[in-house]
């Protein structure tokens, strides 16, 4: 079984940014709500039936192949701070670190299959892949869940399909999402009128870690609303378009930016280089704003190409969880501020020119 410093050691494929289309969708994600039959919900079983499922389903999600050697273990094991970098890392939810007996989590190696059990639902299968790849995260996901299903009995209804705790979910059970970088649009002051639109054709808008969550650094999660009355391949279909179209609207917008204007572009770049290679104290909100700009520079070829993979690590490891794991330590928010900057300072030495420190010497 896979230790947590293990799973941290390396990043997962699709946070790197190493995938060539991933310049504006960053990620993909599918997620399917699963409930075993004559078992109460999570939030209505006893501690002693949410125990007995979690063992159940744990046995069964440890014997399938993609998850050999994987991580896993009861969410009562772990810390606070342990839970709260996998929430920074997308593979639970915010509501699932909240719970506790009766909880578990199972990742895979690779981190492209996060299991939840008892979070809301008995079990959440998620598959997570880089770019825009939400047939390739369905197929993964649905290949766990097809396993799955000839081992144990769902609540399914012939009508409504798969029974969940959230009658939002009820159908399918299916979420998917994928997970936009768009400074065009808000530089261009297009983003309100295309995410009005996206509302208007019944999809969801959310920040950076879903919903009640604002946007950071210009990244927007949009996914399916319905999961009703509709099949998992209509709902990939229509998602996959209207976030390809998306996606050609930022890269049009980027494109007449530096047509119509260049220098705006150029110093908002540029001043995010500078803030972030001389920067000694950095909030989490600054920092996730000016790895936007930068990501962009990389993007557009104005900056070193190798920093798009290092802007989307740093997306990651500079939030307050992943600093404070890193340092062995709670640590205050003033004294993650200081460490956050002395990251990206280091991380960015090798892409951009060093930082002079005040003392005249260079880092």
């Amino acid at each position: 079984m896979m230790r947590f410093t293990t799973l941290l050691k390396h990043p997962a494929d699709w946070m790197t940014g190493d995938d060539g289309g991933a310049s504006v969708v960053l990620t993909s994600r599918v997620r399917l709500a699963r409930n075993l039959a004559n078992a109460p919900f999570p939030g209505w079983a006893r501690k002693a039936q949410r125990r007995e499922v979690m063992q159940e389903l744990r046995d069964h999600l440890n014997e399938l192949p993609p998850m050999k050697d994987g991580f896993s273990h009861e969410l009562s094991d772990l810390t606070s701070l342990q839970k709260q970098v996998l929430v920074e890392r997308h593979l639970i939810s915010r509501e699932q670190a909240a719970r506790n007996e009766g909880s578990a989590s199972v990742v895979n190696r690779k981190q492209s299959l996060s299991l939840m059990v008892n979070e809301e639902d008995h079990l959440r299968i998620q598959a997570i892949r880089p770019s825009l790849q939400l047939k390739e995260a369905y197929e993964l996901a649905q290949k766990v869940d097809q396993t799955l299903e000839d081992k144990v009995t769902y609540a399914f209804h012939g009508k409504w399909g798969y029974l969940t705790a959230c009658p939002t979910n009820l159908g399918t059970g299916m979420r998917a999402s994928s997970m936009l970088h768009l400074p065009g649009l808000v530089l261009s002051d297009q983003i309100g009128q295309v995410l009005k639109g996206i509302g208007k054709m019944g999809l969801a808008v959310r920040g950076l870690y879903g919903e009640g969550t604002e946007s950071l650094g210009n990244l927007y999660q949009i996914s399916n609303q319905s999961t009703l009355g509709e099949s998992e391949e209509a709902i990939l279909e229509r998602l996959t378009k209207v976030i390809g179209d998306v996606a050609r609207y930022e890269t049009q917008a980027r494109a007449k930016l530096l047509k119509e204007d260049e220098v705006m572009v150029q110093d908002r770049i540029g001043r995010a280089a500078g803030t972030l290679t001389y920067a000694r104290i950095i909030s989490s909100k600054e920092a996730l704003n000016h790895l936007s700009m930068l990501r962009l520079g990389a993007d557009l070829g104005i900056m070193p190409g190798s920093l798009i993979g290092i802007c989307d690590r740093l997306f990651m490891e500079t939030q307050p969880a992943h600093l404070q794991w890193d340092a062995g330590k709670k640590l205050s928010p003033d004294t993650r501020d200081i460490m956050r900057a002395e990251m990206i300072r280091d991380q960015l030495h090798s892409a951009l020119p060093p930082a002079i420190d005040i003392s005249g010497k260079e880092n």
